[in-house]
């Protein structure tokens, strides 16, 4: 039992390169002892595909999910049968993070116009969402149109939206199980931005109260000022994003590496509970290690203070 009064999952991150990767991942996730284990896409693996493929090996977790998939080139039913897939393969502990991703991917990669991200993402919910529930999808809208229905036979899928800006966090808190965070909303910005404005959303909806998957990154390390600075370099890109800008403007820091928690381990463990003392219902926490040596002194002592 994990020393914080919330649930604590382990994030695999967005550079697992294969199947053994993965599979890797959550063995030591469930071995350590985290509630769930967490995968992201931007150029790996297929997130819903790769947990599929380790169900076996995600025995002890009580959820395997996807903190973020990029709804742009997916349609809504394609999606759906792919996740209701993965509800099956995982017994019903199988949850779907998705977001809108950003314009330098959707325009560049894939070429569709992001000119309106939360009216698609809106339409989006509105057929996703049914169809996760194994109901049918009839939308006509003027970024999404989605007709049909699925026979897989699975568990209701739940959804975390990626939501930082108000209107995405207010659509998460009346239509999807919450929100699940970015490396650069910290516990400034969760208390005086994110917890409020969906928490009322959801009350509004008369809806339960919604999950706030904060998502702190640490190293413990006896040279904290160099940790950091790898991660201020390593999070340079992320930091240009404007969604991600914003959220740091709220934060008042330059660069999502300085939300970094690096030192003793008692040190990381104080600055989980600024996340959940800001208003986080849960964790998704990820290591960001200048080393490898770095990494793997993170890995036992998280292992260890989660057994503790």
């Amino acid at each position: 039992m994990n020393p914080l009064e919330v649930p604590i999952g382990f994030a695999g991150g967005t550079g697992l390169n294969s199947i053994a990767e993965v599979r890797a991942e959550a063995k030591y996730a469930a071995d350590a002892g985290f509630d769930s284990f967490w995968v992201s896409q931007i150029t790996a693996v297929d997130p819903i595909v790769a947990l599929t493929a380790v169900a076996a090996d995600c025995d002890g977790l009580s959820e395997v999910g996807t903190s973020v998939v990029p709804i742009y080139g997916r349609h809504p039913l394609a999606l759906a049968a792919q996740a209701r897939t993965a509800q099956d393969a995982l017994d019903g502990r199988f949850t779907l993070g998705i977001g809108p991703s950003h314009a330098v991917f959707v325009e560049g990669f894939f070429g569709e116009s992001y000119a309106r991200p939360f009216t698609y993402t809106k339409e989006y919910i509105e057929a996703l969402g049914p169809l996760l529930q194994g109901e049918a999808a009839s939308v006509n809208g003027e970024e999404v149109t989605a007709h049909g229905w699925l026979t897989v036979e699975a568990e209701p899928v739940p959804i975390l939206l990626a939501a930082m800006g108000p209107k995405m966090l207010k659509l998460a808190g009346a239509h999807t199980a919450g929100t699940s965070l970015g490396g650069t909303v910290g516990p400034k910005t969760i208390a005086n931005h994110i917890a409020p404005t969906i928490n009322q959303a959801a009350a509004d909806a008369g809806r339960p109260a919604p999950r706030i998957k904060g998502f702190p990154l640490f190293a413990v390390t006896d040279e904290p000022e160099v940790a950091l600075a790898a991660a201020i370099e390593g999070g340079a890109g992320y930091s240009t994003l404007p969604a991600y800008r914003a959220m740091l403007d709220r934060e008042g820091l330059e660069s999502g590496g300085e939300l970094g928690l690096f030192g003793s381990m008692d040190e990381v463990a104080e600055g989980f509970q600024r996340y959940i003392d800001a208003g986080a219902t849960e964790l998704r926490i990820g290591i960001i290690a200048p080393d490898e040596a770095t990494e793997q002194r993170s890995r036992e002592a998280i292992a260890e203070w989660i057994g503790s």
